[in-house]
Parts: structure tokens; sequence; C-alpha cells
């Protein structure tokens, strides 16, 4: 017999110019609750911030080693994501309330979903909504 698929495992993570403006700005702007966050001074070498309906995200410092590589991948401010929320209207309002930057207002999509898009300081791009994915199949070989 199988049984549900487990919780969600994955967590997306980003790196920041300045870490500690970025999580203070996903705290107040969307509603994100700190974890915990590791570091000295400005430097933040590991944080977790969690979403309150579920889910959540790692940050940290973006920082050069002294080879003048970069120890996580990507760009700074090229992060993406879709955050689902029961209250897409309230997270809008804190997001203007707080100074974020609307990419795309409220809206309704065609496969019924209440949506709205935001840039945070930055540069990463944040949507929000009730779409909560499609149902997912049972784990394989679990039960």
């Amino acid at each position: 017999m199988d049984t549900p698929t487990p919780a969600p495992q994955v967590w997306p993570s980003l790196h920041a110019r300045d870490a500690r403006a970025l999580i203070r700005f996903l705290v107040d702007a969307f509603g994100f609750q700190e974890v915990v966050t590791y570091g000295e001074g400005e430097f933040v070498a590991h944080a977790e911030l969690a979403w309150p309906e579920g889910g959540g995200v790692m940050l940290g410092s973006d920082q050069e080693t002294p080879d003048g590589s970069h120890p996580w991948p990507g760009r700074t401010g090229g992060f993406t994501a879709y955050v689902v929320t029961a209250d897409p209207d309230g997270v809008h309002a804190r997001a203007v309330a707080a100074g974020a930057r609307i990419t795309t207002g409220p809206h309704e999509t065609d496969y019924g979903s209440r949506d709205f898009a935001a840039a945070d300081p930055e540069g990463n791009h944040w949507s929000f909504g009730t779409y909560p994915g499609a149902p997912r199949p049972p784990a394989a070989g679990r039960g």
C-alpha cells in the first residue's frame, strides 16, 4: 500500500550582497519568519527563513573566497520563487506597506490562482499566489 508523499525536503537557497538587510526585508515585507542566522557582523554564513504556511528558504552572504571563487553558484539577485499563500492580497498589502517593488499587481490567472509578484532589494523575484501545485503521486516504494 502506498503512503502519502513525505513533506518537501528541498530548500531553495540564495545569496545576497547584504544578507542581513535581505532577511529584514523578507520578514517585514512578505512575512517570512527568521528561524536561525549564523555569522559575525554583517556577514551571514547561513540563515533559514520559514514560510508560515510551509517550507522556507536558506540564504547567506555573497563573498568571494581568498582565491577569488564564489562558494555559492549562481549570481546575486538571480533567484526566482513561487510562494503559496492562502492570502495573496494580505501579503500584497504588507509588501506595499514595507515599500516592496511590485512587478505584477494582484490578478486572477487562467488556472484559478490569485497571484502577484514583487522584487526584493537584491533583485530577486517573488511570486505569491493561491495555486498549490498539481496533486502529487504517492511516493514509490513506501508503505
